[in-house]
């Protein structure tokens, strides 16, 4: 008796876990198509520096001299 109530548990669990692993690969795969990349994007200090310089945060001279300081490195 105890052996059909373990194997009527197993038959209700994989058809509920299959169903939950379908619906997390779908679910992942929409995010996914949305343009998002899966690795964020991993931005330098020169990639910083000329974000901040194309958004006018910094002057062209404060530019040049920090862009030298870390080429130097």
């Amino acid at each position: 008796m105890l052996l059909a109530w373990i194997w009527m548990g197993i038959l209700i669990l994989i058809p509920l876990l299959l169903l939950f692993a379908l619906l997390k690969f779908l679910f992942s795969k929409r995010i996914n198509n949305t343009g998002k990349e899966d690795k964020p994007e991993i931005s330098t200090p020169l990639d910083i520096l000329k974000s901040s310089y194309a958004r006018g945060e910094i002057s062209r001279d404060e530019f040049l001299q920090k862009r030298d300081d870390l080429l130097e490195k």
